[in-house]
């Protein structure tokens, strides 16, 4: 039988993606020690602080300038779907939400009308090095929900669902049933909350010589793609080791056998229905159309989108504060203790 790769292209610092999904990154960075601040116990000298992507001595300090991060910044049109594998992310929004999370967490955003949110990485460990690793997504949203209200979600990392399907298989399944295994509720209003978007988001690991079958997807205009970003030697469908470090677009209507080689294997599959709806983006705000992106500049700067409730650009929570959310009704939670589900 045929291979049910339709293409495959090298993954790059920033994945390609299609319909629904607009962007996806793997941030992967092995920061050093803290300074007791937070940010990192080595010289900044040379770097070019603010816009900083180069991966020098293993990591970026993207646009902080102090702390590693990403300062207060608008977003509207869209969501972001940020899964932390390693380290914190502390969060910080105009809505007054606030957040630390990290070590299996996933925050879902949805940006809708407008929100001004920040993302920066505390250097806790003044001991140890600090290593961060996440996947961000952002997944587009139709017209008619555009200009919904924003919505701050957290799915901690102890209640993600995981299916087993077969010994030495896991996959965490952050949207998207799989093998009865029911995800979280996503956001209202989001994409994926649409039964015929079809949408999944599931990270996949697979012990030396194990093996899984992804099913086909429900709708035959689903398009679904591997992220091979630590599968060396994973073979699908019979056909081979495949090319690690790639991604790879295949035919959502056939299953798929994935087993891993001599060693373990890990990848992101992202799925789902295309809205099928012209994008028009610039920077922050994805619209449908320039109008709309017009207008979304004029209302960000009329209304700042709430305004920022916060002393500075980048702020960070207290290095004793550990994991929480701060909910903009001002009620606050914590992740569970405990398995995840299964």
């Amino acid at each position: 039988m045929s291979s049910p790769v339709l293409s495959s292209r090298p993954l790059e610092f920033v994945w390609e993606t299609e319909d629904p999904f607009l962007f996806c990154v793997h941030h992967l960075d092995r920061y050093p020690r803290g300074d007791g601040r937070m940010a990192p116990a080595v010289s900044l000298a040379g770097r070019p602080l603010g816009q900083d992507f180069e991966p020098r001595d293993g990591f970026r300090m993207y646009h902080g300038r102090r702390v590693p991060g990403f300062p207060q910044h608008p977003h509207r049109g869209f969501e972001t779907v940020t899964i932390v594998r390693r380290g914190l992310v502390d969060h910080s929004d105009s809505l007054g939400a606030a957040a630390r999370f990290g070590d299996g967490d996933v925050q879902w955003l949805t940006a809708g009308a407008g929100i001004l949110h920040s993302e920066m990485m505390p250097l806790l460990r003044t001991d140890a090095e600090n290593p961060l690793e996440l996947f961000q997504l952002w997944v587009n949203l139709p017209r008619v929900d555009k200009l919904a209200p924003p919505h701050f979600s957290m799915l901690w990392g102890p209640s993600l669902p995981r299916a087993r399907p077969a010994p030495g298989a896991e996959v965490t399944v952050i949207a998207g049933a799989l093998e009865g295994v029911t995800p979280l509720p996503p956001p209202p209003r989001s994409w994926a909350a649409r039964e015929e978007a079809d949408l999944a988001i599931w990270l996949v690991r697979l012990e030396p010589g194990a093996a899984l079958t992804l099913p086909p997807a429900r709708d035959p205009a689903t398009r679904r793609s591997l992220y091979l970003f630590d599968a060396a030697g994973l073979s699908l469908n019979g056909h081979g080791a495949l090319p690690a470090g790639h991604r790879l677009r295949v035919d959502a209507t056939r299953a798929l056998a994935l087993e891993a080689g001599d060693s373990a294997c890990e990848l992101l599959v992202l799925q789902g229905r295309p809205i099928g709806e012209p994008v028009a983006q610039y920077g922050p705000f994805v619209m449908t159309t320039r109008a709309e992106l017009q207008q979304a500049f004029l209302d960000y700067q009329a209304t700042e989108f709430g305004g920022w409730p916060w002393e500075s650009d980048d702020p960070v929570h207290p290095a004793d504060a550990g994991r929480f959310a701060r909910r903009p009704d001002g009620s606050v939670e914590r992740p569970p203790e405990g398995a995840a589900r299964e």
